[in-house]
């Protein structure tokens, strides 16, 4: 994850509370961090309504989430294709979890795109050993951004 890996990025601003506070280069920066591989993403900030309409469709859950990421070529052969997904944060629950856990909103968006580009290259946190592996990364990534440790209770 050292080296720059090339990055197509669109960012859509549905919601556009968080426009001019999490800005394309900031996304650019966190994305790029955690690529292992080319990619083509969008990330686009959505309200508390999309979100909800978003994973009841899709996840047939009836709530909004934080980020929900929807991989295109997850589970193909070629090792070499780029990386295609949209990764769609929301920005009420982005607000809600920031000020509940004591995080900027800066720091909580990068975990969670962070979190997002993983899903987008095929990890999950299904199982315990999925979730460490996972986990751990994003530890790994967030340091060498200069952010704490997100599952830390402190």
């Amino acid at each position: 994850m050292s080296q720059k890996n090339k990055l197509s990025l669109a960012v859509q601003y549905a919601d556009p509370r968080l426009r001019d506070t999490i800005t394309r280069p900031q996304l650019r920066r966190w994305v790029q961090a955690a690529l292992l591989a080319p990619a083509e993403l969008t990330i686009r900030f959505v309200d508390a309504d999309e979100g909800r309409v978003l994973n009841r469709d899709y996840r047939a859950k009836d709530y909004a989430t934080n980020v929900l990421t929807f991989a295109y070529n997850d589970g193909e052969e070629d090792e070499s294709a780029v990386t295609q997904a949209d990764i769609i944060l929301c920005t009420d629950v982005l607000q809600r979890e920031a000020a509940e856990q004591g995080k900027t909103l800066a720091a909580h968006t990068a975990h969670l795109v962070v979190h997002g580009v993983l899903h987008a290259q095929g990890y999950d946190h299904e199982n315990d050993a999925d979730a460490a592996e996972m986990e751990g990364i994003e530890i790994d990534v967030l340091a060498r951004l200069g952010l704490e440790n997100p599952y830390s209770n402190s």
